[in-house]
């Protein structure tokens, strides 16, 4: 029992640090620009392939880098020579355009890459384990997945919250015309704001291409977990969404590790339930089934109960 508890804590950290890699770009370009970015989840993907083309010709260690500055000069671009004309349309038109992205992004890795999955598998330099557990051994590349997260979660609060150009940034949304007066370029900086976002989703794919699949369908995969992530966390909020991301990882680790189902817990306690009774099908699912529609579940308990979400201003 020791031994499931421990090895699932350590995945269901890994998996939510994942989580927040890619949804603090997420939630960065929410907070300060106010634009819910649709093909977020397309960048991750972008860093992803990126780093597996690289990590042919010069290795992983140098594609760690240059993956997410690819893809931080996406969102720049992006926000440069698309999102700033249409955020004079309003909300509706930024999501279109975003919406769009995700298929025309799509659509070009299938140009590059076809539409089977890449062998991106983990690099040598990082398949090595780190410690041992209970016989089994922890990798190497979880243990730099795990660190690179908790890192990019420390500076981003300290750069947000203790410097100057933090508080310009977080100024530059709700009073433009003070900071522009105050002579900041706020145009300048909504384009650093988006790229940095869209290279911390780069930098998620980069890592996450190796522990999950990498293949033209990995955004669509990981982007609805994503919002779930960052609704959940309260929209615009940091350390919500860390917080979420780390429940959601945790608890739907634990659940496909349980390989029982409610009307097997209920029989330990001497409850029966009929078998032709309207609830004996759904209470026979296995909790490990379910188990991928648990963050969704949450999702629909917390719009429920606080809209808000855990830290989140925004309903």
């Amino acid at each position: 029992m020791l031994e499931l508890v421990t090895i699932s804590l350590l995945n269901g950290l890994v998996y939510g640090l994942l989580l927040f890699m890619l949804s603090s770009g997420l939630t960065l370009i929410f907070s300060m620009m106010g634009v819910l970015n649709f093909a977020h989840a397309s960048l991750f993907m972008l860093g992803a392939y990126f780093s597996y083309q690289l990590g042919r010709f010069i290795g992983f260690c140098p594609a760690l880098v240059v993956a997410p500055l690819l893809c931080a000069g996406i969102g720049a671009a992006v926000e440069r020579y698309g999102l700033r004309h249409v955020h004079r349309h309003g909300a509706v038109a930024e999501l279109l355009f975003t919406f769009g992205l995700v298929y025309l992004f799509e659509e070009l890795v299938i140009m590059l890459w076809g539409r089977n999955a890449v062998a991106y598998g983990v690099p040598p330099s990082i398949d090595f384990p780190l410690f041992s557990v209970f016989g089994g051994s922890f990798p190497a590349y979880k243990g730099l997945m795990m660190a690179i997260s908790v890192t990019m979660f420390v500076s981003l609060w300290l750069a947000l919250k203790r410097t100057r150009i933090g508080l310009v940034v977080q100024a530059a949304l709700t009073h433009p015309q003070a900071v522009r007066a105050l002579g900041h370029d706020v145009s300048a900086v909504f384009v650093l704001i988006f790229a940095l976002g869209s290279g911390m989703a780069g930098l998620a794919g980069v890592i996450g291409g190796f522990a999950l699949l990498t293949a033209p369908t990995m955004a669509d995969a990981v982007g609805p977990i994503v919002f779930v992530v960052v609704v959940v966390g309260g929209l615009g909020s940091l350390g919500g969404a860390f917080m979420a991301s780390m429940l959601i990882g945790v608890v739907q680790t634990f659940a496909v590790a349980i390989d029982a189902s409610p009307l097997d817990m209920m029989s330990r306690l001497h409850l029966t339930v009929a078998r032709g009774s309207l609830l004996y099908d759904f209470l026979a699912v296995k909790i490990a089934q379910a188990a991928p529609t648990l963050p969704y579940v949450l999702l629909v308990l917390m719009l429920i109960v606080r809209p808000r979400g855990f830290l989140g201003t925004r309903d």
